[in-house]
């Protein structure tokens, strides 16, 4: 399994920027999807996730501002971000929660990308 994001980079703030997180070798419909985010020397923290079958949850900080989807066709989940303020500033991972038919559940990090939002 390969979970690879796209879509980072350097935007002012209130302006918008769409995350992809591509999944393959992977039975993508079946799992649930977080995107979280990290600033050095702090906690990796969840910014959305979407479950397999749509359901979606967001951080309170991005709750209004940020949009998760996913496109089963395209094994690809997308988080919207629009509004963006200096502190979203991060390096922005996804996490596919690949699912197996034993029940298992096993995590596939992305490497992360930057997300920088300028004052």
């Amino acid at each position: 399994v390969q979970v690879v994001e796209s879509g980072g980079g350097l935007v002012q703030a209130g302006g918008s920027l769409r995350l992809s997180c591509t999944v393959s070798g992977s039975i993508f419909e079946r799992n649930d999807i977080q995107w979280s985010r990290q600033t050095p020397g702090k906690q990796r923290e969840l910014v959305a996730r979407i479950t397999s079958g749509g359901t979606t949850d967001y951080a309170d900080s991005v709750d209004g501002r940020f949009t998760i989807s996913r496109d089963n066709a395209k094994s690809t989940v997308y988080l919207q971000m629009n509004s963006l303020r200096p502190e979203d500033t991060a390096v922005y991972y996804c996490l596919n929660k690949e699912s197996y038919s034993n029940g298992e559940v096993l995590d596939f990090w992305g490497q992360g990308i930057q997300v920088t939002v300028s004052s």
